[in-house]
Parts: C-alpha cells; sequence; structure tokens
C-alpha cells in the first residue's frame, strides 16, 4: 500500500508547477469483500491553497467512466425481462429508424446516404456495433453536419446533437459513438421515467451511491458543505503545464446522457466495480451471476474484432495505451476486453475502459480484483495519466496482491 501511494505522490504536484504532473488523483483497489486500497493526492485547484483531492467527497466529471454504472442499470431491466438485448430499438425510439447509412461523398461534396433496412437492437447500442460514431471526432460526420446545416454535436446533451448517419449497417462493424446514448433514450421512453430516476432506484440507491448525480452541482468559491465543488477539468498544454478550462458539457441537459452524464466521486464509482465481482462470484450482489457473465463475454464477431483491431491500431495511445500494440482485443456490454494476460498486469477476460478527462478503470474477474483511477485532465490520452495508471497496475499485482496473499 505503501508503494501506490508513493507513486501517486510522484505524479501529483506538490506545489505551483504543474508541468508534467497531475494536480490531483485518487486511485481505488477493491475486491468483492471491500477496498484492498483507497489513496489520494494533490488539490482541487490551480490555487495551492485550495481543498484536497480526495477518493471519498471530490466530484468530477466522469465522462465515459459512468457507463460501467448506468449500463449496471440497464442490465438489470434486462435481466427482469423489462427489455430484452436483441430487441429492436427502432419500434422504441423511431428516430433509430429514420437514420441513413453514409456511403460517402459526390465531387461537390454532397452526402451519399443509404436506407438502413437492419434492426439496431439493445445490444448494437451497449457495444458500439450500430453504426453511429461520434461527430466531432470524426471528419466524415463533421463534412456531413455542415452540408446538411447542423450545428448541434454530441457535446451539447440533446437528442439532434446524438443523432447522425451510420458509418455502416448495425451489427457488421464497431465505431465508438452515441449508441449508449440511444439507449438511455430507450430506457426513458420504455419505463416512463427520467433516467436519473431509473438508475436511482436501480444502482445509486442499492449501492450506497451518496454522491452520484446527472446534474451538475455549482458551488460558491467559499462553499465549506459536502461535497467539495465541482472542479472544472484541467487542460494540459505544449508545454505541459495544466489550466483550467469550462467543463465541455451543458450543467442543465436536454436529454441525460447513459454514456458520459455522471459526476460522482472515485469511491462511489469503485462500489460499482466491487459489486460486479460480487454479483460474478454468485455472492449477492446487484446483478445475477449469468449477467454479468454476458457482459463480460465477447460480444463481436470476427469482422467487427478487425474493425475494433485497426481503431486501436491508429489510436493506441487514446484508446489502450495499457496494452501491447499486439494484445487481441473484444468488446463485452460496457469496455474493451482483452483476450490474453497482459504481463505484470490484468489477466485475460478483464473489461476496461475510460473517460475523457482520462479516468480508467478495469475489472478482473479472474484475479478478482478491479480498480479506479479519478484524475481531471484534458485531452485524453494524457501521457502523464498514462505512464501514472501503467505504474499503479503493476504495484496492484507486484506488490499489493502478493503483500495480502493473493
Amino acid at each position: 500500500m505503501e508503494k501506490l501511494n508513493e507513486i501517486l505522490g510522484k505524479y501529483v504536484t506538490n506545489d505551483a508547477d504543474t508541468t508534467n504532473k497531475l494536480l490531483g488523483a485518487a486511485f481505488i483497489v477493491v475486491n468483492k469483500d471491500g477496498i484492498l486500497f483507497q489513496g489520494s493526492k494533490g488539490r482541487t485547484r490551480l490555487e495551492y491553497s485550495s481543498r484536497g483531492f480526495e477518493a471519498d467527497d471530490t466530484q468530477v466529471w466522469a465522462a465515459s467512466m459512468s457507463k460501467i454504472v448506468t449500463i449496471c442499470g440497464v442490465m438489470a431491466l434486462v435481466e427482469r425481462g423489462v427489455v430484452g438485448l436483441d430487441d429492436d430499438m427502432r419500434g422504441v425510439v423511431p428516430e433509430l429508424g429514420e437514420l441513413q447509412i453514409l456511403k460517402g461523398f459526390t465531387d461537390d461534396g454532397k452526402p451519399i446516404l443509404e436506407e438502413n433496412e437492419s434492426p439496431i437492437t439493445l445490444r448494437h447500442l451497449l457495444t458500439h456495433g450500430a453504426g453511429l460514431g461520434t461527430d466531432i471526432a470524426d471528419p466524415d460526420l463533421m463534412k456531413w453536419s455542415n452540408f446538411v446545416g447542423r450545428k448541434a454535436t454530441c457535446l451539447d446533451y440533446t437528442l439532434e446533437g446524438w443523432t447522425v448517419p451510420l458509418k455502416f449497417p448495425p451489427g457488421e462493424g464497431w465505431y465508438y459513438g452515441g449508441g449508449t446514448e440511444f439507449a438511455g433514450v430507450a430506457i426513458e421512453r420504455i419505463t416512463k421515467q427520467r433516467l436519473d430516476q431509473v438508475m436511482e432506484e436501480e444502482v445509486f440507491e442499492k449501492l450506497g451511491m451518496r454522491h452520484t448525480t446527472f446534474y451538475r452541482q455549482e458551488y460558491p468559491p467559499d462553499f465549506t458543505g459536502w461535497p467539495r465543488v465541482q472542479e472544472n477539468p484541467l487542460m494540459r498544454g505544449a508545454d505541459g503545464a495544466l489550466t483550467e478550462v469550462p467543463i465541455p458539457v451543458p450543467a442543465v441537459p436536454k436529454l441525460l446522457s447513459l454514456g458520459s452524464g455522471l459526476y460522482m466521486t472515485a469511491e462511489d464509482h469503485a462500489k460499482v466495480l466491487r459489486d460486479l465481482l460480487k454479483s460474478s462470484a454468485g455472492e449477492g450482489g446487484m446483478l445475477k451471476k449469468e449477467t454479468v457473465d454476458e457482459m463480460f463475454r465477447p460480444q463481436l464477431k470476427e469482422s467487427q474484432r478487425a474493425v475494433l483491431k485497426a481503431i486501436t491500431d491508429m489510436f493506441h495511445d487514446n484508446m489502450v495505451p495499457e496494452f501491447p500494440k499486439d494484445m487481441p482485443l473484444d468488446h463485452g456490454i460496457s469496455g474493451i476486453i482483452n483476450l490474453e494476460d497482459v504481463p505484470g498486469k490484468r489477466k485475460k477476460g478483464s473489461m476496461m475502459w475510460h473517460g475523457m478527462t482520462n479516468g480508467k478503470w478495469w475489472v478482473d474477474r479472474e484475479s478478482g480484483i478491479a480498480a479506479t483511477l479519478f484524475v481531471n485532465v484534458l485531452p485524453q490520452g494524457d501521457a502523464v495519466v498514462t505512464r501514472l495508471y501503467d505504474e499503479l497496475e503493476r504495484a496492484v499485482y507486484g506488490d499489493l496482491l502478493p503483500s495480502l496473499g493473493t
């Protein structure tokens, strides 16, 4: 445990100089029975006198770290038969049925669109197999947006902002995008409840997650109550130093984002990972063991895995920097799965994902552990966080687990 604290301290600044350092970081390791390690270092604002960055009461925008939390709620509904993974969501969300497939552009820049005749299932939406992309990260989708005069983007948290043409027929590829957002819309329409109400009943209340919300809480600078002020992210500049920038999503969203909409603490996030391990062991977690088995089952067919491999090869340092470049990968229901052991780190069959502000988690069911790292840094793929995460994970397997006799 001392080793993990030393690593956190090495990467977090102790003074005003943030060059190639983090301002704050919280790291938690759990097994099915409880917390094996919980540590945090640093502060929440650039001012040296600001509050400490704490695992249990510093609430940050989780971004795509939200997915593992909210999808557990969706899977609870699947488990009870409220919705099926292979149900066609076009009947629930007619807007999905209107999406066309973008095949390219004419010489004068006009989009070439083709009607989609294939079902768009909940499974497609939760595994990024529906064909939906992220507009701000895709030149073709932005070219289409400009052509049709669309001003919205995915960061608007509106249905229009998530609505883009499909990049391929559903089930034929893999592409990271707004599938989870449409899944959230579907859940609201099926349950006739807001997404925050569904998640409160299915996840937050059951796990005692008192410090998790879909709504950003803004406090005056002198606020002294709980939770600590929702801090703006830090942007790393070309010189390696950090500056504060606004959170890039609205404080009061028109539609709640299942994929990236939560504000939460590291401690609350770790509660979900621990519960997955309990469920996986059949020891009274929130979900049935069979449900968690399905979440961790590789979901992609061979052609889809090839697309995933091509994308992760192209964006390795942003998407999968914790893996060797030749690591075979698949996707489960919530995150990427490594199909072989990572030397000195997690075992094969583990699942992981990251967030836009560089938070990271993994669940290793074979070793019986999971971990979450909360930071608050842009842009995604921060090299400092990548090095920190690698050192932390190697210390977990090389020092923490052996010290516990695991």
